[in-house]
């Protein structure tokens, strides 16, 4: 759970507001009662700026990617609808 910093309090100690961040993560500054920035760790932000596997490459990376798997089709009637 995020902690809440006001400004002035997140400036008079920065140092504990970066360890609660490493440690304890994100930590939220508001200005005036409203949100303005949120403190991550460099490890959490890295997690946020990796880049994202394409669903073509999720797909490829599949458990089931080089199993030849067969699918049939529900050949039986459709049941009637009332339009």
């Amino acid at each position: 759970m995020a902690i809440t910093w006001p400004l002035q309090e997140a400036k008079n100690k920065l140092s504990e507001l970066i360890d609660r961040a490493a440690k304890g993560g994100p930590q939220v500054v508001t200005r005036h009662g409203k949100r303005v920035a949120v403190i991550l760790s460099a490890s959490a932000y890295d997690r946020l700026r990796r880049p994202r596997k394409t669903l073509f490459e999720f797909l490829r990376s599949a458990p089931t990617a080089g199993l030849k798997l067969r699918f049939e089709r529900d050949r039986s009637p459709s049941r009637p609808v009332d339009l």
